[in-house]
């Protein structure tokens, strides 16, 4: 056995990586996935990562870990602002993400490093890299879609459709359809000019790396990923879903309540609406009110996360009203985090009432389970679009109030409706699963993938780093 480790350690060896995500959870998972993959094509992974948010290493033995000092207060992290958090964190990282860089490119003699792999994100690398003349390839964690309407948030302010106006909210999107304005990927928190600076730098430093890597597939997102290939002029590599190699449970940086599946176990086929938000989004206490309503009043059993930091005024379930929960029974069941790949396959779960990001609008696709879509912010508004509009495996929640939702979640689970949307969602899953075996489009772009990864091995980085 320890012959083999040997082996395997010196077929790795002049094929390492270095691996960079964001640190946030819808981030640090796809990551994680394809370290996971790239490892399982015979390279040996480094990842950096910031302290705050990381994952933890002893679940990764065949990983190898180098953390920086983000230098971020415990105020700055906890900031509900996105975008004022994602520019800090490129900002302060930058220093300590350069002296690491430069002290494992130090050894480059004994374990040449074939590239960096930065999220999309991280645009701060570029310079980086830049400098210490490595080779830099970007992983995109959101659709093609959605990052190609990112991109055009200039044309869109030419062409008047930003700053969004609230009497233009239902406004059709002509060079985006089926987008309306209320559907393009902003944040309503931040000021507009701090959201165009930051995908100007994102999208600047994604069209200057070596390559693209994207967890989506060609048969789901074809359109965009042309157009961007033509657009950015860059290699492209759309190699997923990423979690149908490689599960993510393992890089949650919350605890995950397994009691759901026991709770689930006991249900019937297709009954249990699966509700989450995921690890950031949150509701004000009337929308919570609403649609903890909504659900009760459906008479369909639900699983609910409510996670800390749910709804702005409560920790957790202070908000629920007096009795609320001893009415429901064992028709719901409520937990601060859920193992929601689990959870998805499970045959008791029968609709999925997203906040859209890209993850969960692909796990929920990839496990055929249609969607309720309620999107709170930036590409998850494009997402529920497209989950509606185009891909017709879900239906959008326009209106937050009970009784609205109640009718939605009737419709999606006991009406006609439900099953042509489950009829599709079906088709495009069986797809998502072709698309990874041998021939499918995914495969062959991983196998050009590795090509155009080991072609870098004809370049030889600057040793005078200091």
């Amino acid at each position: 056995m320890e012959n083999q480790s040997i082996n395997q350690m010196e077929q790795r060896k002049g094929r390492r990586l270095l691996l960079f995500p964001l640190p946030l959870q819808g981030h640090i998972n796809p990551t994680i996935q394809l370290g996971n993959i790239l490892h399982s094509k015979g390279f040996s992974i480094t990842i950096i990562t910031t302290n705050f948010n990381s994952p933890n290493p002893s679940n990764y033995p065949h990983f190898d870990f180098h953390f920086i000092n983000e230098n971020l207060s415990e105020d700055e992290k906890s900031q509900p602002n996105i975008v004022a958090l994602v520019q800090l964190i490129n900002s302060r990282c930058a220093q300590p993400f350069r002296d690491c860089l430069a002290e494992l490119l130090s050894n480059v003699l004994e374990e040449p490093i074939l590239c960096l792999i930065s999220d999309v994100g991280c645009y701060f690398t570029r310079a980086v890299a830049d400098e210490l003349k490595l080779t830099r390839m970007v992983l995109r964690t959101s659709g093609a879609t959605a990052f190609f309407s990112f991109s055009a948030l200039h044309l869109l302010c030419e062409k008047g459709y930003l700053p969004i106006q609230d009497s233009q909210l239902e406004k059709p999107v002509a060079e985006f359809a089926p987008l309306r304005v209320k559907d393009l990927p902003l944040i309503d928190s931040c000021a507009p000019e701090e959201l165009y600076e930051l995908v100007d730098d994102m999208v600047n430093a994604t069209k200057a790396s070596s390559g693209l890597i994207w967890n989506t597939f060609e048969e789901l997102e074809q359109p965009a990923l042309a157009t961007m290939g033509q657009d950015f002029g860059i290699p492209n590599f759309p190699i997923g879903p990423f979690h149908k190699r490689f599960p993510a449970s393992l890089s949650s940086l919350l605890s995950q309540d397994q009691s759901c599946i026991s709770w689930l176990d006991k249900q019937k086929f297709r009954s249990v609406v699966y509700v989450s938000f995921g690890s950031i989004a949150a509701v004000n206490e009337t929308e919570f009110l609403e649609i903890a309503w909504g659900l009760a009043n459906s008479k369909q059993p639900f699983l609910w996360v409510v996670r800390a930091g749910s709804t702005s005024k409560s920790d957790w379930l202070e908000t629920m009203p007096k009795g609320f929960l001893e009415a429901l029974g064992e028709r719901g069941h409520i937990v601060k985090w859920a193992p929601q790949q689990e959870v998805l396959s499970h045959p008791a779960v029968g609709a999925f009432w997203t906040h859209n990001g890209w993850n969960s609008t692909l796990e929920s696709i990839c496990e055929g389970v249609p969607m309720i879509c309620m999107p709170f912010f930036t590409d998850q508004r494009v997402n529920a679009r497209y989950v509606a509009e185009v891909w017709g495996v879900g239906v959008q929640l326009e209106k937050r109030e009970r009784e609205v939702i109640e009718r939605t979640i009737k419709g999606i689970m006991m009406e006609k409706e439900g099953e042509k949307l489950r009829g599709r969602v079906l088709d495009i899953k069986e797809k998502a699963t072709r698309c990874l075996c041998q021939g499918g489009s995914s495969y062959q772009s991983l196998d050009s993938l590795v090509s155009h990864i080991l072609s870098f091995q004809s370049f030889s980085p600057v040793l005078n780093y200091f």
